[in-house]
């Protein structure tokens, strides 16, 4: 897929009609199959598969069933609202993209939905009485009993939704989706093992004021995705250098500015390079893999949170950070520089290094945890194991970040014994280790 559609198959993923809308066009069209099947059908066909009742009593199923679907759709619709209002004040408002892209839930909502309608669309099929015998009577009986087929596959998966939420509002299964769903970004964005002689290159801009600055004429929002081989067929074709300024994820506000450009800019292609950029109204994890640390970072501070005060789901948040900070630590992060064929440097992208994802995932919960023992030792636990594996290049930092936590340690314990049981590693953030 160009990625000029993914802002597009992004709201199509987050979107909870979708899967509900293609539920009634298939309702629809097996609709009108079975009714032209019916119109083959002897009225009278004795057959097992086939309705055997007249007109009226056609009518009083199809009702109860339509009447009976939208019961169950709205009964979906609510606890599905409850749903994301509880998700939302009990972790981050930022998790609610994880349930709208449930596709469970909407194929819940869907069936409900293509039920009803085919039950209506079976209705108009349904000629005559048995008291008036001067209308030719018809009754769709292969219709009707595919109706009730329905209703019994409708309420298997009400039984089904009920189970599915329950289970999907529990933090251990919205902490794993989170990680799984930046796992993927992961692998797109760092698919490479690093190797111990590589370190990352420092950011190094063109020396001089940039020959023009390129702004943000659109409306305000959040860089989401960014096309570097389109921005560096750009930069190459007008022999320029190219100097991306905001970072992924970053706020982009109306007027600021977008690239700058170091050469003769008369000759750069300017639509083509500002399609390459997609500004949205939200981060998302498309290219944005700091975004799920955030979403993880910020469950963790919610439930240390004084209001919450729930260390354990903190420990849970911080189980899947250091999973995902094990697998960046023998990743080789991208260069910041784009080359042409000569080695002249074209393009030039800001994003964050291994030090930016441990400072993303540390800071914040090792502040908002201070004093509890239970986060003190899990971080412990984490920074170790990062550095028993992590290349000499990549060590400082979390060297940096373990003596900041026993300075937190130390102020938030004033019994100099706690103090020593806080500086334990400990993989469950308590009991022996």
């Amino acid at each position: 897929m160009k990625l000029s559609l993914t802002p597009f198959a992004e709201r199509l993923a987050t979107s909870y009609w979708l899967v509900p809308a293609l539920c009634v066009f298939a309702s629809i069209g097996l609709s009108q199959l079975a009714q032209a099947i019916d119109a083959r059908l002897p009225q009278h066909e004795q057959t097992w598969y086939l309705f055997q009742g007249g007109p009226e009593g056609a009518r009083s199923v199809l009702s109860a069933v339509a009447s009976s679907m939208m019961t169950f759709a709205g009964l979906v619709f609510s606890v599905t609202i409850l749903v994301l209002q509880q998700a939302s004040n009990q972790f981050s408002p930022r998790i609610l993209r994880t349930f709208l892209r449930d596709r469970k839930s909407q194929l819940s909502l869907g069936i409900f939905v293509g039920t009803f309608v085919y039950a209506l669309l079976a209705m108009r099929s349904v000629r005559g009485t048995s008291e008036n015998l001067e209308i030719e009577s018809h009754v769709p009986s292969l219709s009707v009993w595919l109706a009730v087929v329905f209703v019994l596959i409708s309420v298997g998966t009400f039984i089904f939704f009920i189970h599915h939420v329950a289970q999907s509002i529990r933090a251990v299964v919205i902490l794993g989706r989170i990680r799984d769903e930046t796992c993927e970004t992961m692998e797109r964005m760092y698919p490479e093992g690093v190797g111990h002689d590589a370190e990352d290159a420092p950011l190094e801009r063109p020396q001089g004021m940039p020959s023009l600055v390129v702004p943000h004429a659109g409306r305000s929002g959040v860089l989401v995705t960014l096309d570097e081989e389109q921005l560096l067929r750009c930069a190459q074709r007008a022999e320029v250098t190219m100097v991306v300024v905001p970072m992924m994820g970053d706020f982009v506000p109306h007027g600021s500015a977008l690239f700058e450009v170091w050469g003769d800019a008369g000759s750069l292609d300017l639509p083509s390079a500002l399609a390459s950029v997609q500004i949205g109204r939200e981060r998302t994890l498309q290219q944005d893999t700091a975004f799920g640390f955030r979403q993880l970072v910020d469950i963790a501070e919610r439930a240390l949170s004084p209001g919450t005060n729930d260390p354990s789901t903190a420990v849970q948040a911080i189980d899947q950070l250091h999973d995902l900070l094990r697998r960046l630590v023998l990743r080789r992060f991208p260069s910041l520089r784009r080359l042409d064929d000569q080695g002249v440097p074209r393009l030039i992208c800001p994003r964050p290094d291994f030090n930016d994802y441990v400072r993303l995932s540390m800071d914040e919960i090792r502040e908002y945890g201070e004093g509890s023992i239970q986060v003190a030792r899990r971080l412990r636990f984490l920074l170790e194991d990062l550095l028993r594996v992590a290349p000499d290049f990549r060590r400082a930092e979390l060297e940096r970040q373990r003596a900041l936590l026993d300075a937190n340690v130390t102020r938030g314990f004033a019994d100099a014994r706690v103090a020593e049981e806080a500086r334990r590693a400990g993989p469950q953030g308590h009991g022996p280790r």
